[in-house]
């Protein structure tokens, strides 16, 4: 098995018209979504062999959610069920350029509860790579599940990516968000995340973090970014890529200077999810042992392929796809 993702999943809803005013919006579409199930699903379009180690609540939107990953191919047999939980749920608004509102329903959130026997029944050595989700870190028992895993995966010598994935409004005290981040990046060997993700990963102060049009996945937080990168870089982390949007990314590792990626310019319709396209494209390329500046530009690819579809991971493209368009903006 090439990969397993650890962390969320959820129910999609998906604003059906597109530049309304969410106050205005007359319909939903309903697609899956979460980090970690997005990047399943995409690695397994692109011809990874996934498995997505989450938890679903005993209930109709999980069986939902698992229709869909079957019928993904995405190995489902390490998701447990949770009775006593429900199967978590976001709202979307679509307002492009530049506002995507979105509203988190996860209340007792079923992905939660995922434990330390969810993971060793998951048998981490078996896997080329482990890809996990800052998000899993804001509750117990998932958080000591994920601490758990890395250091199975540490054991094992099972690399380890983490996707930062700052979603301020998860934390209970939006400071302890980067207190966890600092905690398991000894254990972590490639971090992903936008400037606010880096910045969020040093975040000492709860003032430096404002949301504005509800857009809890684009948050403006202010610091010293350098500062906060060689944070990151001093923990241990071999590789940390910084999204940067449509310029594309910048690849830092410890003693180098920083490499610049660029992007693929293209019309935007929406950004939700173009950060775990990035994440599937770049694992792709690093498991095919492509150089970081390769697997960066399949990574840019693959989100700006998602940035013009209305989805996440309905949306993903399939190895041909994401090449067609790569071969048709000048290759590599």
């Amino acid at each position: 098995m090439d990969i397993l993702t650890i962390g969320r999943s959820s129910i999609d809803l998906y604003s059906q018209n597109v530049g309304a005013d969410f106050v205005d919006i007359k319909g939903f579409s309903a697609f899956v979504g979460g980090s970690p199930l997005n990047i399943a699903v995409a690695l397994q379009r692109l011809g990874m062999q996934t498995a997505l180690l989450t938890a679903l609540g005993k209930d109709k939107v999980g069986d939902f959610i698992l229709h869909f990953l079957e019928k993904e191919k995405v190995d489902t047999s390490l998701i447990p069920r949770i009775p006593s939980a429900r199967t978590s749920a976001v709202v979307l608004g679509i307002e492009p350029p530049d506002r995507f509102p979105l509203v988190y329903y996860r209340e007792n959130a079923a992905d939660s509860h995922l434990t330390i026997d969810h993971v060793i029944a998951a048998d981490i050595s078996r896997f080329r790579m482990v890809e996990v989700s800052g998000t899993a870190l804001n509750r117990e028992p998932s958080c000591s599940a994920v601490f758990f895993a890395m250091e199975m995966a540490l054991a094992a010598k099972v690399p380890v990516v983490l996707d930062i994935d700052f979603r301020a409004d998860q934390w209970n005290d939006i400071r302890s968000f980067g207190l966890m981040i600092r905690a398991i990046l000894p254990k972590v060997d490639i971090a992903i995340g936008t400037e606010e993700e880096v910045l969020a990963a040093a975040l000492m102060d709860s003032s430096q973090v404002s949301i504005s049009h509800q857009q809890i996945s684009a948050p403006e937080v202010k610091g010293n970014l350098d500062e906060a990168i060689q944070k990151i870089l001093g923990s241990g982390v071999k590789v940390l890529i910084v999204k940067k949007g449509s310029k594309g990314v910048t690849i830092y590792k410890n003693g180098l200077p920083p490499e610049e990626v660029p992007g693929f310019p293209v019309d935007v319709l929406n950004v939700l999810g173009a950060g775990d396209a990035f994440a599937s494209g770049f694992i792709y390329g690093h498991l095919q042992g492509w150089d970081l500046y390769k697997s960066c530009r399949m990574g840019n690819a693959c989100g700006a392929w998602v940035v013009q579809k209305p989805g996440c991971a309905n949306d993903m493209p399939s190895f041909n796809e994401v090449m067609g368009f790569i071969e048709s903006r000048g290759g590599f």
